[in-house]
């Protein structure tokens, strides 16, 4: 049965003449970025960014600070499900790999695999699903089963042959840090991924990660102003390297300048306590033309895309595939 279901990959490279092709999630962050009058210059910006803080992050052996260059690849995920209608795959995840040229040595460094993850499913969760369920309900709650599916296909790609075949390390996500709790300093300096700070209480996001296998971890970088949501496998201290880790650091901040900068381009930093909020005032506005609204009204559009094409007609062999999953023993 797990057979049911394989994953395909393609890529393509994130740099100033990228344009997103007719299948690209453009609620994706690369993918919003690159269009309109201003894509090229967003472009170039956006990576300038990114080149800059990694080298701040990365100032050892750097005292010019322009060692490093990093090369974004955009990876597309397809799922196909096989069924005797032979129906054509279906676009499940996109997320971004960095790529770390060290211009000094000319030696290439794979980054972690996981930046700016989006997925057609969690939109249909989020943004179709829940809000249903919670139309006219007195408190605010999750259906029995929300986020099952989509942990499962996670954890399915990410133990997939294609992913080993693509990637020696397993995948880390980095998004904003919950605007609804509230976050501690503790007294763990980490020398790249820096202070680590504690949440109040659990997300609902971070309990949606955690159903893909994935358990979380808060940071505010060196020189940063607020904390990162750093989800992983594993050991994340301990399972990549420091060039690794500020690869996926200076990818993401970078894109949360631009998407929320309320929060991490605040004018001032986080201190022992911390409530990120986005009716923060005191901030400053990147050079980066950005639409946040249109990209939340599409996440509502591609979510009912994925109940439209995805989940709706192949229910009942995700059922069978979900139960039949549910049932493995564990690793």
């Amino acid at each position: 049965m797990n057979e049911a279901i394989t994953f395909s990959l393609k890529s393509i490279r994130f740099d100033e003449d990228y344009q997103p092709s007719d299948g690209t999630r453009i609620t994706t962050n690369f993918a919003n970025l690159a269009r309109g009058e201003s894509r090229r210059q967003n472009l170039r910006n956006t990576l300038r960014m990114i080149d800059n803080r990694f080298n701040d992050l990365a100032h050892w052996d750097n005292p010019t600070g322009d060692r490093y260059t990093v090369e974004l690849e955009i990876i597309s995920v397809e799922m196909a499900v096989d069924t005797e209608r032979g129906d054509a795959a279906f676009p499940l995840i996109e997320i971004l790999q960095p790529g770390i040229l060290d211009r000094k040595t000319g030696q290439r460094i794979a980054g972690i695999v996981g930046n700016n993850f989006s997925s057609y499913v969690r939109d249909y969760d989020f943004s179709v699903l829940l809000p249903a369920y919670n139309l006219n309900r007195p408190e605010f709650g999750t259906p029995e089963g929300f986020g099952d599916l989509h942990g499962k296909l996670f954890r399915q790609f990410a133990d997939s042959s294609a992913y080993k075949a693509r990637f020696n390390k397993r995948p880390v996500i980095c998004i904003s840090a919950s605007t609804s709790k509230t976050y501690r300093r503790t007294g763990n300096v980490h020398p790249v991924l820096g202070v680590e700070y504690q949440q109040s209480e659990r997300s609902s996001t971070d309990q949606y990660f955690a159903k893909m296998g994935m358990q979380v971890r808060f940071f505010m970088p060196p020189n940063g102003v607020a904390p990162l949501a750093f989800y992983f496998f594993g050991d994340l201290l301990g399972d990549y390297s420091s060039l690794e880790l500020i690869g996926t650091i200076s990818t993401m901040e970078t894109f949360q300048k631009i998407y929320r900068p309320e929060i991490y381009n605040a004018n001032s930093a986080a201190g022992h306590f911390y409530q990120p909020s986005l009716k923060h005032q005191d901030y400053s506005l990147t050079q980066i033309v950005y639409d946040r609204e249109e990209r939340s009204q599409l996440a509502v559009k591609q979510g009912k895309f994925a109940e439209e094409q995805f989940i709706k007609p192949y229910r009942h062999v995700l059922d069978q595939w979900a139960a039949h999953v549910e049932r493995q023993p564990a690793e």
